[in-house]
């Protein structure tokens, strides 16, 4: 079927300021039929971003070679990349058959009490449990037990509006349920909408900085110090990686992760500890990061600032770094520093107000962590534009992206008017195959997960490693 891009890509397409079509050099490929039971027009919204970030990478290929590449995207291949997970992942049992990865048990139980509940003053909320820390701060305002059932009768006892100051004021983590038209009466709503959905701001001077010589790939040779976790950021790590980019996760022992996680977005990275709070190890980043081209938190705003890691701070070590910063509700406006995930991010722009709407009942979440990946390509996105703008201009550049953004970027898409609700709720097995990876010798086992779906056509887009162990390599460049 014929593809007709949707004001997703011309968003982009204005970030990116370049006065040509790249449309000509894209083919997307649409499914014959919906993929998710939902309105929200995910395969469209996400495929689109893959194009964008595809054109984007094909701008630095071209300042390296002077030519352009051939771009394909598969929107049922690219709506499955938001299934990332238990789902898309198998692995090997002893028999050679590849089977699905069951949750983990604590995962199931977060996801059933993750969920809208109805206050006392009719309104619905969203208390979020990941995270050891954060479950034990909405548990401590609640007052109840780890059981839907208990969840769902504390937060009847409370009026949303107080609910929502009281989880903000214990820096815990939750929404009120709004409809798309009044998030947009909020201030917070009111601030987003002002701005776009990719901020790119030059926040320093320097000397332009040509890109590497390598032309293996679009990024070859790009350095990423990657200090995020849990879907969004990694995904704009893994993306990066896609195009060529050394990506160098650090991380901590002692901070929480979702394994599952971990494992699906990992892939091509390298792993290692360090903890800034420390003054040597906070060395040793500091010494990393004077190496770096890209530097990627994904931390409240102001959380880095504390530290020295703000993005004043590296562009001050670092001239040229491109800084990325990804959260759930921006950079300002009265929810800046509030904590938020995917399911959050639903919650207030108002997808789980249109998801209830379309099943008839109370506010829902939609199948899958939208935001999350999207949020993810998105950076990947602005971090190459910034990156040619440094190699064209000069300067250190601040690249934002937010959940709360990519969902209004989904909304803004309109609705799905056809049979959304006899959709299969997954990709076919033929397209799984058509786009799966194996990834043998794992920690996790050997594994066949769903692999890159953007193709070019002289750098295709493949993950240069397998999925690695937390803090297995050093704190050193490759």
């Amino acid at each position: 079927m014929s593809y007709k891009f949707g004001n997703a890509f011309s968003e982009l397409m204005k970030i990116r300021n370049v006065d040509d079509d790249p449309k000509e050099e894209i083919e997307i490929k649409k499914s014959k039929t919906t993929m998710y039971k939902t309105p929200i027009k995910i395969e469209e919204v996400i495929s689109e971003a893959l194009a964008a970030r595809a054109v984007a990478a094909n701008d630095l290929w071209e300042l390296k070679t002077g030519r352009r590449q051939k771009i394909f995207v598969d929107t049922e291949a690219a709506a499955a990349l938001c299934s990332l997970g238990t789902p898309m992942t198998q692995k090997k049992d002893e028999d050679g058959e590849y089977k699905s990865i069951p949750y983990a048990a604590n995962f199931a139980q977060m996801v059933s009490i993750t969920q809208p509940w109805e206050c006392k003053d009719g309104k619905w909320f969203l208390p979020h449990f990941n995270l050891p820390n954060l479950e034990k701060r909405v548990l401590d305002v609640l007052h109840c037990e780890k059981t839907p059932e208990s969840v769902a009768a504390a937060v009847k006892k409370w009026n949303s509006d107080h609910l929502d100051e009281a989880i903000a004021d214990a820096r815990a983590c939750g929404g009120i349920v709004y409809s798309p038209e009044d998030w947009l009466k909020t201030p917070q709503g009111k601030y987003l909408a002002s701005k776009p959905v990719v901020e790119i701001e030059k926040i320093a001077d320097s000397a332009p900085e040509p890109l590497p010589k390598n032309d293996a790939a679009p990024l070859a040779d790009i350095k990423l110090l990657d200090l995020t976790r849990i879907i969004a950021g990694p995904t704009c790590g893994e993306a990066l990686t896609e195009h060529g980019a050394k990506d160098l996760m650090v991380t901590a022992p002692q901070l929480p992760q979702v394994p599952a996680f971990v494992r699906d977005s990992s892939h091509g990275k390298h792993s290692t500890y360090l903890d800034y709070t420390k003054p040597e190890q906070k060395d040793k980043l500091i010494d990393l990061a004077k190496q770096a081209d890209i530097f990627l938190e994904g931390y409240r705003p102001g959380s880095m600032e504390k530290h020295g890691f703000g993005a004043k701070d590296l562009s001050a070590m670092r001239p040229g770094i491109i800084y990325v910063s990804v959260n759930c509700h921006g950079t300002g406006g009265p929810y800046a520093e509030r904590a938020g995930w995917d399911q959050v991010a639903q919650a207030n722009t108002g997808i789980s107000y249109v998801q209830g709407q379309a099943e008839h009942t109370h506010p829902k979440l939609i199948p899958v962590f939208l935001s999350d990946f999207l949020t993810g390509y998105l950076a990947a996105f602005g971090a190459m534009i910034a990156l040619k703008k440094r190699a064209t201009e000069g300067g250190s550049y601040k690249v934002n992206v937010s959940l709360d953004q990519s969902c209004m970027l989904a909304l803004r898409q309109g609705l799905r008017t056809d049979d959304y609700m006899s959709s299969p709720d997954g990709i076919s097995p033929e397209k799984y195959d058509e786009y799966a990876v194996y990834d043998n010798d794992t920690i996790y086992g050997d594994l066949k997960t769903l692999g890159p779906v953007i193709k070019m056509s002289e750098t295709p887009c493949k993950w240069n490693g397998t999925t690695p162990e937390l803090g297995s390599s050093k704190p050193e460049w490759w």
